[in-house]
């Protein structure tokens, strides 16, 4: 899972929940204190949440961008049913569809037409399949409206740390065994087995006290049919590339951007995806699964030069 380098949010950010046609968002969203050059929705991935770009709040709020990230369905302070349906990715890229549209009257409330209309979307691991979704379901839409193709709501999309298809064998193998006792034994009960995993691990590396606790806390608050229809669709995701450059070739522009190390998708097969759809592709140094919060300063600049 994504660990947070710290909890506390920058003097520019806030938390706040975003109402949207499909309910209620636990989110946090940082504020430039100059003109706005745009805005940004960041959406987590498999058992994240909002506090994942904390690090990269301020930078970006700097840069002139208006952040919000987001808790998706299921995940942390957002909660969700335990109908299946609800967390299935088109359902959760639904969610983005809706986030999207709020941002954006928010922005048009806020400063008109201008700079600050243009939304930048960014999904990390499995949030950025889930943005495919969204943009996938958009595209269609656009394509099918009487009169010609209309716009899309993004001024670009950006897929970090996540890949074409289904997950690593090795994680997919390690996220079936997690899918397969979701139904027999509790979050707690599960918890306690990943720590013993974990206790032969590098100790350099383990969070500190405050962020471990986080981390314990965000883990019992996910809904577990979540996890598990999620990581359903992990280890089996559809390729849905080819359909996305179509729609980066109609005129959405695209970044791949990742550590150099993930063990989600191997780094070289994010990088043949990034020239199957056209995009640009950015490779963070020292950083693994979550540049956002291995090297924030240096995925900011990445974003900021890319959304510039």
């Amino acid at each position: 899972m994504s660990t947070p380098p710290f909890l506390t949010l920058p003097s520019c950010a806030r938390a706040l929940r975003v109402a949207t046609t499909r309910g209620g968002f636990a989110a946090l969203r940082a504020e430039p204190a100059g003109a706005v050059r745009g805005s940004a929705l960041l959406v987590p991935g498999f058992t994240g949440s909002k506090e994942d770009f904390i690090a990269l709040l301020e930078p970006l709020a700097a840069a002139g961008y208006r952040v919000t990230a987001i808790d998706q369905r299921g995940q942390y302070e957002t909660g969700g049913p335990d109908d299946p349906a609800a967390y299935a990715v088109a359902a959760l890229g639904a969610d983005v569809r809706a986030l999207s549209a709020a941002l954006r009257a928010e922005a048009v409330a806020a400063d008109g037409n201008g700079a600050g209309g243009r939304l930048h979307l960014l999904g990390h691991s499995l949030g950025g399949q889930v943005v495919r979704e969204a943009v996938l379901a958009a595209e269609a839409e656009a394509v099918a409206r009487p009169g010609g193709r209309g716009s899309l709501p993004w001024s670009s999309l950006t897929l970090m740390s996540t890949g074409p298809g289904p997950i690593d064998p090795a994680e997919a193998e390690r996220t079936r065994l997690l899918v397969d006792v979701l139904p027999t034994m509790t979050l707690e009960e599960i918890w306690q087995v990943m720590q013993q995993l974990e206790e032969g691990g590098d100790r350099a590396r383990r969070p500190g006290a405050e962020v471990a606790a986080f981390l314990h806390r965000r883990w019992l608050a996910n809904v577990p049919q979540a996890l598990i229809t999620t990581g359903g669709h992990l280890v089996a995701a559809p390729d849905r590339v080819d359909e996305l450059a179509a729609t980066v070739t109609a005129g959405l522009p695209a970044l791949v951007l990742s550590g150099v190390r993930d063990y989600a998708w191997p780094v070289p097969e994010q990088t043949a995806m990034a020239a199957r759809l056209g995009a640009r592709r950015v490779v963070v140094e020292d950083a693994g699964h979550s540049p956002n919060a291995d090297q924030p300063a240096a995925t900011a600049a990445a974003l900021t030069a890319f959304w510039g």
